[in-house]
């Protein structure tokens, strides 16, 4: 231990006796080791830390689908899951969830909020305990209980302060009193982002015919735990005995060409379904980075060796044994990186929010990113090994003699051709690894700039949007909700600066709108032959008006439609075109269920609904007036700032119904923006990486340049004294510089092409081994090379001979 400390004290004197070097090591480790860190505290929240439930391991989703485009998850009826109870011997305690819209009414302020719907015994099943109170009871899922209800621990932090005196308050919600009976502790945002939770039985429509009556009425999520000794592959196995009974009994609920099935999902593998592959690629790729920083440290060090090596050989001329002098190189490297990782630490933790708000678009368990214990014991290991593998390098190519290093005396020791041949190949290793980087970025900036430019079938600009959620307790009759909605459109169309205003189901682009089976008449669909689906959007007239969504043939809707003892429908481009070619689809009569059929009276431009990157899917809309919705949107175009107007609006809302909330207030262009956010993020996270590694790159050329100047200033002395014109002098210099990217680019490139298939999922009309890419990101890399090696190649033009020779 008095070695050590001996070493440690030794190797902090030597590092401040050379600043330069220790400031550039220390922020390049810092830089590598942070972006490493940074990324680990995402993948340790999300993918190593256990789930916050008790023996979650054992959770599993029972999931249904169908083998239709869009039907990977079809839900579980109501029907449906009593059969899955009664026939399962794999899973215990299945439990169910579905989410609904309450209207909180607290202290005279109408608010929104979301309530996850569940079974009583759902958090039991889960293994939550609350932090404050209870969960429900069974008693308190039967007709005639009081009405409870459980607050999420966000909503009981930002709504109530995070009183701890909640439990046993009363609130109102709808039309009845709830009383606060616990609160839960942090949790992922899963199945939903809920704010207060409720026995199922406070659901009207989950008691309802409905809902309780049809097999097909697919409305619930279902979790469930493995029973104890039981394996994933048994449980599947199990649940698709039961299914294949209940498709059998019941066949007009699951047409053959349909191709029903079942099975569980793990839920921690369903918390991170998606967010796996896209953390792990980023995860390697902060790896590049920091293999990019350790050779250039690597070479940084190789540079200071030079000028230590006679120092080094005294001592061992005076008795320090090999081994002796290791141990001193490996501390004084494992110091710098320990150093370096402490600063890198200070990057992780800066870069928590961003990451945690990135993670967020994929994962549920965002909110579990933190820099905890695994975190530093992660910064730790790195830097450690960091240290040791920049200090073997030093070690294994201090193989000089005593004598020989001796010999060579004044303190000028020049670097073998094998040490300068190791020090290029270094730079070049940074240069193919940031080319790999760079390449990545490259892909990810163009798909992104051209998914800006994807037409989503409807003009944002100046359009504000709102969320208008009906209590349901209130507007229980069609015509009371018909009437809300007309008297709505018309004091906000008289409003000053709006051009028009509509309602919607699904706001574009927010994604969740539904798939619906179809038959057209005339055209029977075989007998087992698959349904054709199509999503359906709810709209007002006025809609297609205000969007600027173009009437291709026919007419849109009208305030009289539902007047009319005909029911009709507006289909979009892409619809007519699969089912109708090049015919007028006017007066054709379409069903949902092959009993109510409706006439096609119009066809508009196709929209994008989901996302920008996707598809354009089949559309019909279903005029408002026919089936008015408990929740809309509201959407307005004005000739002004769409916020200015936002107020009034909500005035117009409160004047007709004063306990009515509105939420999600916002322009349809941020809407757009919401919907890119991925991309974007992933793509200022690529970015961010390419720049680190080329920085580090242009300063390792920088550096070694600088260290050959250094070396050959009598060799280039003498030259310019017999005569060496300046420009032959600066290619002499600059020339390693170019071979060095040669050779850079070439592995690079090679690399790039077989990994560039790990982010080809991630790009929009961009190939992955897109030539225009490579070719530039090759001459920005080769310029950037250029640029970093110029100045000392042009230091090397300006030597004074004699002074080059005096030096000797």
């Amino acid at each position: 231990m008095r070695t050590l400390l001996q070493d440690v004290r030794y190797a902090a004197r030597s590092l401040r006796r050379n600043p330069g070097f220790a400031v550039v090591a220390l922020l390049t480790l810092a830089l590598g080791i942070g972006a490493n860190s940074a990324i680990f505290s995402v993948i340790s929240g999300v993918l190593l830390r256990p789930l916050p439930y008790e023996e979650g391991e054992r959770l599993v989703r029972l999931e249904q689908y169908a083998s239709m485009p869009g039907m990977d998850h079809t839900g579980i009826s109501v029907q449906e899951l009593r059969d899955y109870r009664e026939g399962t011997r794999a899973l215990s305690g299945l439990v169910e969830y579905h989410s609904l819209w309450f209207t909180l009414l607290d202290r005279g302020v109408p608010e929104r909020v979301q309530a996850g719907v569940v079974s009583w015994d759902f958090f039991e099943v889960l293994g939550v305990e609350p932090i404050l109170g209870r969960t429900f009871l069974p008693s308190e899922n039967r007709e005639g209980a009081e009405p409870v209800l459980v607050l999420g621990h966000e909503f009981w932090r930002t709504r109530f302060g995070g009183d701890p005196g909640v439990i046993g308050r009363t609130v109102e919600m709808n039309d009845q009193v709830h009383t606060i009976v616990g609160v839960l502790p942090p949790l992922p945002d899963y199945p939903g982002n809920n704010d207060v939770w409720v026995p199922w039985y406070a659901c009207p429509f989950r008691t309802g015919d409905v809902w309780t009556g049809y097999r097909d009425w697919r409305a619930l999520q279902v979790f469930g735990r493995l029973r104890p000794g039981t394996t994933i592959e048994r449980a599947r196995a199990d649940v698709a005995r039961v299914a294949g009974a209940m498709f059998a009994e019941h066949p007009e609920a699951y047409p053959d060409g349909e191709g029903f099935g079942a099975t569980v999902v793990p839920l921690r593998e369903e918390l991170t379904r998606t967010a796996r592959p896209v953390f792990l690629v980023l995860f390697g790729m902060a790896g590049f980075v920091l293999l990019i920083a350790c050779a250039n440290v690597a070479n940084l060090t190789l540079a200071r060796m030079s000028g230590r090596e006679q120092e080094l050989a005294v001592r061992s001329a005076l008795g320090a044994s090999r081994g002796r002098l290791t141990r001193q190189l490996l501390t004084e490297s494992a110091l710098l990186a320990v150093a370096g990782g402490a600063l890198g630490l200070l990057v992780a933790v800066y870069a928590t929010d961003l990451l945690a708000a990135f993670a967020a678009r994929f994962t549920p368990r965002a909110g579990e990113v933190a820099v905890d214990g695994r975190v530093l014991l992660f910064t730790l290991g790195v830097s450690v090994a960091t240290g040791v593998a920049i200090g073997l390098v030093s070690a294994v190519l201090f193989g000089r003699s005593v004598e020989s290093s001796l010999r060579e005396g004044g303190g000028h020791a020049t670097a073998g051709a094998g040490r300068q041949r190791i020090r290029s190949a270094l730079v070049a290793a940074q240069l193919a690894g940031t080319f790999m980087l760079l390449i990545g970025a490259g892909l990810m900036i163009q798909s992104f700039l051209k998914l800006q430019r994807v037409d989503p079938g409807f003009d944002p600009e100046h359009v504000l949007t709102m969320r208008i959620d009906l209590d349901w307790s209130s507007y229980l009759a069609d015509d009371d909700r018909r009437e809300f909605y007309r008297r709505l459109l018309e004091k906000v169309g008289a409003l000053p600066g709006v051009v028009s205003a509509g309602l919607a189901g699904y706001v574009p682009l927010g994604g969740g709108v539904p798939s619906i089976p179809f038959q057209i008449a005339g055209r029977p669909v075989p007998e087992g032959g698959i349904r054709p689906r199509t999503d359906h959007q709810v709209v007002s007239p006025g809609y297609f008006e205000t969007l600027h969504i173009p009437l291709l043939r026919g007419r849109t809707f009208t305030a009289r439609d539902h007047e009319d003892a005909t029911d009709v429908v507006v289909i979009s481009r892409s619809l007519a075109r699969r089912y109708w070619g090049d015919e007028n689809p006017i007066g054709a009569r379409m069903s949902g269920d092959g009993e109510h059929w409706a006439t096609v009276v119009g066809v508009v431009g196709d929209v994008k609904q989901e996302e920008l990157a996707g598809e354009v899917v089949d559309q019909v809309y279903i005029a408002l007036s026919e089936s008015p919705p408990t929740g809309a949107h509201l959407m307005i175009r004005t000739t002004a700032n769409p916020t200015s107007v936002a107020r009034q609006a909500i005035a117009a809302v409160h004047s007709i119904d004063p306990r009515q909330p509105v939420a999600f207030v916002r322009t349809l262009e941020e809407v757009r923006g919401e919907s890119i956010a991925a991309p974007r993020l992933t793509t200022v996270l690529l970015g961010l990486f390419g720049a680190l590694a080329l920085a580090i790159s242009v300063a390792g050329i920088a550096g070694l340049i600088a260290f050959t100047v250094g070396q050959r200033t009598q060799e280039l002395g003498i030259r310019i004294a017999l005569g060496a014109e300046p420009g032959r002098v600066l290619w002499m210099v600059a020339r390693r510089a170019v071979a060095m990217v040669a050779v850079g680019l070439g592995a690079g490139a090679a690399g790039a092409l077989a990994l560039s298939r790990f982010i080809a999922g991630w790009l929009y009309d961009v190939s992955p081994t897109d030539p225009g890419t490579f070719i530039g990101v090759s001459l920005a890399l080769l310029a950037a090379a250029m640029l970093a090696a110029y100045a000392p190649a042009r230091r090397a033009t300006r030597i004074d001979p004699v002074t080059a020779l005096r030096s000797e």
